[in-house]
């Protein structure tokens, strides 16, 4: 997959979403993620300005692993990747954005809730599948869902945070994601960057607590 670090991303199984980051707050907030210990972060399409935004993450942090999150469209696919971005996150399966990066190579990760939408997110080649919002469902839905679809990576997305993060792992999650209760539009606004990277550590030292008693993941095993 060209750009995304796989081996790292089973060390590292964290994305950080980032909504609503002006050019003002982005390198501070970008500095904040990586000293907390991110090392996976997608700067969500529905941002203004989110294809420049995206360019100058991937220049100025170059050990950064920068994607595109709320991809609607092989087109906003595409202009993800001409700005930079090394992977593709969408809150729903996109035949035409799966296609785009089936044929780019492209690390992929489609939302999806049901059994039959998580199915096909995955035979669609995701490298992963977003449920998303984990919160609605709980922990216990994913160790239902591992039942029958034991081979199938799924991310959880939407109310992680270390007191549940353990359950999440041991449930069957393979990542998780953090996003809005740490990256909160007034907390960038206000350039709360030690605050960020506090919670971050937190969230980081949790995922490696948990996670180190999980079986590593193969992403490697189902490509795209």
């Amino acid at each position: 997959m060209a750009g995304f670090d796989l081996t790292l991303f089973e060390q590292k199984p964290v994305v950080g979403i980032l909504r609503g980051v002006d050019e003002v707050s982005l390198a501070g907030v970008l500095e904040a993620a990586f000293s907390g210990g991110l090392r996976f972060l997608e700067i969500t399409l529905n941002t203004p300005g989110a294809f420049p935004l995206i360019k100058k993450a991937v220049e100025q942090f170059p050990d950064f692993c920068i994607g595109a999150g709320t991809v609607l469209s092989a087109e906003a696919a595409k202009r993800a990747v001409d700005a930079g971005a090394k992977f593709i996150v969408a809150p729903d399966l996109n035949d035409s954005v799966a296609e785009y990066c089936v044929k780019n190579n492209l690390a992929f990760f489609p939302g999806a809730l049901t059994p039959t939408e998580i199915a096909k997110a995955w035979s669609s080649g995701a490298t992963m599948v977003k449920v998303f919002p984990a919160s609605q469902m709980g922990p216990s839905y994913f160790k239902v869902l591992k039942g029958p679809f034991e081979q199938i990576k799924l991310m959880a997305v939407g109310g992680v945070g270390p007191k549940n993060i353990s359950e999440y792992f041991s449930a069957g999650a393979s990542a998780v994601a953090l996003g809005g209760s740490i990256f909160s539009l007034s907390r960038m606004a206000n350039r709360e960057y030690n605050a960020m990277q506090k919670d971050i550590e937190e969230f980081m030292f949790a995922v490696n607590k948990n996670y180190s008693n999980i079986d590593n993941i193969d992403l490697a095993n189902h490509s795209n």
